[in-house]
């Protein structure tokens, strides 16, 4: 009885017109001063006759319901298992829907031919500009200038690489998720080395408390959203400034004493391409980043949170014990 309120506002025009119907019968009747009880009597057989196409119509309408209800399950089919029409008119309807959604179909099936071949030009580039860095990095040392600035550049050069490629992974069905027990401690200490060049340069200090952990994890992973917080935190941290690497209980946590981020910018950091007003001014942030590392924790079943106060620095907590129980 809940599609009764809709089918009465369907049905308006046709009990208006038998409200009609039955006032001129009522009036004619009162005119030729005929008994009560035959008025009556007549009143309520044509009224009964007047509802039995009334009620079969509910039905009908209910039973339209459902099967309409039924199709948005099959929405996303190229053709649509819609019911018979009833009429011309509604056949015409029906055709323009198949129309409608075999249009889409084409239009969705060239656009993700398009997304391949987008998501296989930029695979290639990225694992092909590998080369030329690879062969600056070794000028750079055969120059003796592996702590110089041009050192730090490649450094960003290759770290914005592996940024595009990671982006890319998490895009594809066949990411390659391998979880099995890890040290934690060894995954830190990979990451922090691959920016020692960086804390020379910039004279920014590590303090680094080893944690003794062993979790459940993907190294390869874990490690990549390790170097997404670290090159954020040297990129906002001051020289002379200091980060910290420490366990929490079952959480990592990565500090900072760089420039901060403000409150109302906090509920967005994990957004895609939101930058903030830091970014805005740095002119160099993407958006990318911890979009990224929220997208990888997620995936991982760990879970990534941020707080921090402008001109105070900012923590970011790795909480890795949500691990799905899956071992290799």
């Amino acid at each position: 009885m809940r599609m009764l309120p809709s089918y009465l506002r369907r049905q308006a025009p046709y009990l208006a017109l038998l409200a009609v119907f039955a006032a001129v019968f009522a009036l004619v009747f009162s005119l030729y001063d005929l008994p009560t009880e035959a008025v009556g009597y007549a009143a309520g057989l044509c009224l009964g006759i007047g509802l039995v196409p009334f009620f079969l119509g509910l039905f009908l309408y209910a039973r339209r319901h459902r099967q309409l209800q039924k199709l948005l399950k099959a929405v996303e089919l190229p053709q649509l298992p819609l019911p018979a029409p009833r009429d011309a008119l509604e056949a015409d309807y029906q055709a323009l829907l198949q129309a409608v959604c075999a249009h889409r179909s084409t239009l969705k099936s060239q656009s993700e031919d398009r997304y391949r071949d987008m998501l296989d030009y930029y695979t290639l580039w990225a694992h092909q500009i590998k080369t030329p860095i690879a062969a600056a990095e070794l000028l750079v040392q055969s120059a003796g200038a592996e702590s110089g600035p041009l050192a730090a550049e490649l450094l960003k050069i290759e770290q914005y690489v592996e940024m595009v490629l990671s982006y890319l992974r998490l895009g594809s069905q066949t990411t390659d998720y391998v979880l099995r027990r890890c040290a934690l401690d060894d995954i830190i200490r990979g990451a922090v080395r691959k920016f020692a060049r960086l804390f020379i340069l910039k004279h920014i200090s590590l303090d680094f408390q080893e944690t003794g952990r062993t979790v459940l994890t993907d190294a390869k992973w874990l490690s990549f959203v390790l170097e997404q917080l670290l090159s954020n935190a040297l990129k906002y941290t001051p020289e002379g400034g200091s980060i910290r690497i420490y366990g929490d209980g079952t959480t990592l946590v990565v500090m900072d004493t760089g420039i901060g981020i403000r409150a109302e910018d906090l509920p967005r950091v994990f957004e895609k391409g939101f930058t903030g007003l830091n970014g805005r001014s740095d002119r160099k942030s993407t958006g990318i980043g911890l979009y990224l590392c929220r997208q990888v924790m997620d995936r991982l079943g760990h879970s990534i949170s941020l707080s921090s106060r402008p001109g105070r620095g900012t923590l970011v907590r790795l909480d890795l014990e949500n691990a799905p129980q899956v071992v290799e």
